[in-house]
């Protein structure tokens, strides 16, 4: 028998000892009480909350059979994360025993008498969405601290054998609180016991710069505040004004890609590849333009819209919990299914290209509000995408679990995005039934009134000469001396 005390902060590190080294205290065959000690390194006062997980001999010992961390029994759930990934790690268990008896051997058998037969079953509990606060964190951590809890108010992520690697990663969701825990399983004695859950929020709270209480940049505020803006333009006269959609289709073509080679080619700071980020976005924005503009190639244009939206279709079901197969946790698959559905997208539309252009519009035009939204407050929709730019940034990042809540902000813009979609589709499909499909290319219309001209002998032009005729005339006129005429007297008879 024995039991394990954890003790958890909100962003406070602390001490904690008693009189045996380790989190999990084993009881002797006389003992009837335990003494902890907790401090924080400072001596300052904290909020925190602490549960007492008892467990008989029937239960497995979390833990126990730990080859690789400082403790001798460790229970403890350790969490690393960066900006693409969090990463959880925790050592295997062993059996249980009773008190006074000797622990089983860890690795010397492998048959169903001894650890080898436990199984493991990690846990996600969501905080609410841009709740930093110590209250909702305590309240949580209770509803998620022991066995039964975290069945009932936790989403299992994943089963697993004594033979699989306890290590997993997820997906960063910076400002975002999530616990993780993990419950071992004896099957033989149909008994559980609760490692120690732990809780990050994949940011700092000691930081002076993108904090957790400061995530959003001002560089990614505007940049974003603008993309919003243009994305709501497009979405209900995006059709009508044809060169400015595909200004901003350009732009957002053109900065996707030149984000993802600087950042992997380059260690400039955010600010910097943002804004480098923009001018080539304004750059391809401008050649998509003048390509239209030149050569007039309207398929040529729309299907690079095409493959706009469908980037966007396939993020979104990969977005889905299609997305934590395990089958798609292999780069090549992901990506051979992810292109083949972003190519299907245009190569649909081929057929209507007016239909499948409008209908990019209002739906591209819809999400860069989202975004633009997700710059000032907390919404999981940015994952969409932003999971598979993190997938082309971190070769790692393939064996994460890329789940996140869908929680009340998320279900109100999942809404919005729907509305604007869908009035602005239809809005344009009214507009635009009795308009030609596509705007002329102007440089098209030109040749072809030059060449117009060229052969219509009634269009007064016709007789014209040529702009490099007149040219040369006007220089004769003033190089050459006119002669004069002779008599200009009238003769009178």
């Amino acid at each position: 028998s024995g039991a394990i005390f954890p003790i958890h902060f909100s962003h406070r590190n602390l001490k904690l000892s008693f009189s045996d080294a380790g989190l999990l205290s084993t009881l002797t065959l006389s003992q009837t009480t335990v003494s902890w000690f907790l401090k924080t390194p400072d001596g300052s006062s904290a909020a925190g909350v602490g549960v007492i997980l008892p467990y008989t001999s029937a239960d497995p010992v979390p833990g126990a059979c730990n080859q690789e961390f400082p403790l001798e029994i460790d229970p403890n759930i350790y969490l690393q994360y960066n900006l693409f990934e969090t990463t959880i790690t925790f050592a295997p268990a062993n059996i249980g025993y009773g008190r006074g008896e000797s622990p089983p051997a860890c690795d010397v058998d492998t048959d169903s008498s001894t650890r080898w037969r436990l199984v493991y079953e990690l846990y996600q509990y969501f905080l609410p969405e841009g709740d930093l606060s110590e209250q909702s964190l305590i309240s949580s951590l209770e509803r998620a601290a022991n066995v039964q809890n975290m069945q009932d108010n936790g989403r299992k992520v994943v089963s697993l054998s004594s033979h699989d690697r306890t290590q997993f990663s997820f997906s960063s969701l910076p400002g975002q609180g999530v616990i993780f825990s993990v419950i071992v399983r004896d099957p033989v004695l149909n008994t559980s016991a609760s490692y120690i859950p732990v809780h990050t929020y994949a940011c700092s709270f000691n930081s002076t710069l993108d904090g957790c209480s400061d995530l959003g940049r001002v560089s990614s505020k505007v940049f974003f505040t603008v993309m919003g803006l243009a994305g709501l333009f497009v979405c209900f006269v995006g059709h009508r004004f044809f060169k400015c959609e595909l200004f901003c289709m350009g732009f957002c073509f053109m900065a996707f890609i030149f984000f993802v080679l600087i950042t992997t080619t380059t260690t400039l700071e955010y600010d910097i590849r943002l804004a480098l980020t923009a001018l080539m976005g304004v750059v391809g924005g401008v050649a998509m333009v003048m390509s239209w503009w030149r050569f007039g190639s309207v398929m040529a244009c729309v299907l690079v819209v095409g493959l706009i939206l469908g980037f966007l279709i396939s993020s979104i079901a990969f977005f889905t919990p299609l997305g934590d197969i395990p089958i798609f946790h292999n780069d090549v698959v992901f990506w051979v299914v992810f292109a083949c559905i972003m190519v299907f997208v245009p190569l649909f539309f081929i057929r209507w290209p007016r239909e499948g252009n409008i209908i990019t519009c209002g739906v591209v035009g819809g999400y860069a509000v989202v975004l633009a939204v997700n710059a000032y407050t907390y919404t999981s929709l940015s994952y969409i995408t932003l999971d598979v730019l993190k997938r082309l940034l971190n070769h790692n990042f393939s064996r994460a679990f890329i789940s996140v809540p869908l929680q009340d902000i998320d279900f109100i813009m999942i809404t919005v995005w729907v509305v604007l979609g869908v009035s602005g589709i239809v809005m344009q499909l009214y507009r635009e039934k009795s308009r030609p499909f596509f705007p002329p290319s102007p440089y098209v219309m030109w040749k072809q009134e030059r060449e117009r001209r060229k052969t219509n002998v009634l269009d007064p032009s016709h007789h014209k000469p040529s702009l490099s005729a007149r040219i040369l005339g006007r220089i004769r006129q003033l190089t050459q001396r006119t002669e004069p005429a002779g008599e200009t007297t009238p003769l009178l008879f």
